[in-house]
């Protein structure tokens, strides 16, 4: 068995001002076969036509980041399907695992597909965690001693680097009684710890397909929609949406400020089976 350091990687703002860009991708769900849907969707044919129309808006940004859920299979195949459809970015790309994910196979196999394992990314005035909150088999998320431990090295290794802090799981409540079941469950952990460090901006996730923007504790909190499904807010139960499948830019200062914005495929062609009553 393989195993690899958390490794990391440095890269250089393409602006001069220092500032850069993100690209947020989150819960692609995708199958190892082609043509398989989830809910209705093929979740391959919607992020190709997320990944269409990121490319026609030419908006530049320096890397993607895909926080959890690239698979909904746990196969091989799947991250290979992801690896082919995302390499029409030449721009780098880093991944955490979800719950939908088999995170053991990830680590040992995302390397040979020559998608980076780098689990911190040092950019200008900021530096990026990626944490890993799967419990395996388990739609809720956890935060082990381990990765809180990482997280803590990196704060310490750079006090001087604005941070942004990126997991799948949400680590608060977005008042939809079905999904918050599966929050991150020992988020007062984490946000303990980042309470300790003022330069922590950022906290970014995926997991509830959604879109959330808040400040808490002087820390930016934010979700995004899925580039598959998308789930109806304040539901008590499994709910789906009508909105498309979405994607989100952020862009960091090197002052600590933070824009993003969201957008969505129009002209409703992954509209998913309304009468499903979960997955």
């Amino acid at each position: 068995m393989h195993h690899f350091t958390l490794d990391r990687v440095s890269l250089r703002p393409a602006r001069e001002d220092g500032a850069f860009t993100v690209l947020q991708i989150t819960d692609t769900h995708l199958f190892g076969k082609p043509g398989s849907t989830l809910v209705g969707i093929d979740t391959r044919k919607s992020l190709e036509a997320v990944a269409a129309s990121v490319r026609a808006q030419n908006i530049p940004f320096d890397f993607i980041v895909t926080t959890g859920d690239l698979s909904q299979d746990y196969s091989l195949e799947s991250y290979t399907a992801f690896r082919d459809i995302m390499k029409v970015f030449p721009e780098p790309l880093f991944w955490l695992p979800g719950n939908h994910d088999d995170g053991p196979l990830m680590y040992r196999e995302m390397a040979g597909l020559e998608i980076s394992i780098a689990r911190n990314i040092i950019i200008g005035k900021w530096q990026f965690v990626l944490l890993n909150t799967q419990v395996y088999n388990n739609p809720m998320g956890w935060v082990v001693p381990e990765q809180l431990e990482y997280l803590r090295s990196c704060l310490d290794m750079h006090p001087d680097l604005y941070t942004a802090v990126c997991l799948h799981h949400n680590p608060f409540e977005v008042k939809c009684l079905w999904l918050d079941a599966h929050v991150l469950k020992n988020r007062d952990d984490l946000v303990g710890l980042i309470s300790r460090y003022p330069m922590v901006r950022l906290v970014l996730c995926g997991h509830v397909h959604q879109e959330h923007d808040f400040i808490s504790g002087g820390v930016r909190y934010i979700s995004s929609p899925s580039t598959s499904i998308q789930f109806a807010p304040l539901c008590d139960r499994f709910t789906l949406d009508t909105l498309g499948p979405g994607w989100r830019y952020l862009r960091f200062t090197p002052d600590g400020g933070i824009s993003t914005s969201v957008y969505r495929l129009t002209g409703g062609e992954f509209l998913p089976d309304f009468t499903v009553g979960g997955y």
